[in-house]
């Protein structure tokens, strides 16, 4: 009987290991979901990190230049200079 002890035991502490490997936390399935979460966040950020690229780069354009600001008056506001004409062409 005493010999059928400590093998009972190892065994069971076997299974409570493999229990906490595969169900609790940090287990395996914890994992997986925590690295698609962060291939995830990652790609967020890339797209974060290029949107502020581009936007850094107009506010930069804008601070540096008056075309860029004459430019965007045009495109979105429909100004014109002074003694200019403005002819619009549909197709």
């Amino acid at each position: 009987m005493r010999s059928r002890i400590v093998p009972i035991i190892l065994v069971l502490l076997l299974l409570i290991i493999q229990w906490q490997l595969w169900t609790g936390r940090g287990s395996v399935r914890d994992v997986a979901q925590l690295q698609e979460k962060l291939a995830d966040q990652k790609q967020a950020n890339a797209r974060a990190a290029l949107a502020n690229e581009r936007l850094e780069s107009e506010v930069n354009d804008l601070k540096e230049g008056l075309e860029m600001v004459e430019e965007r008056a045009r495109q979105e506001l429909g100004m014109v200079k002074p003694n200019e004409v403005f002819v619009q062409i549909t197709k």
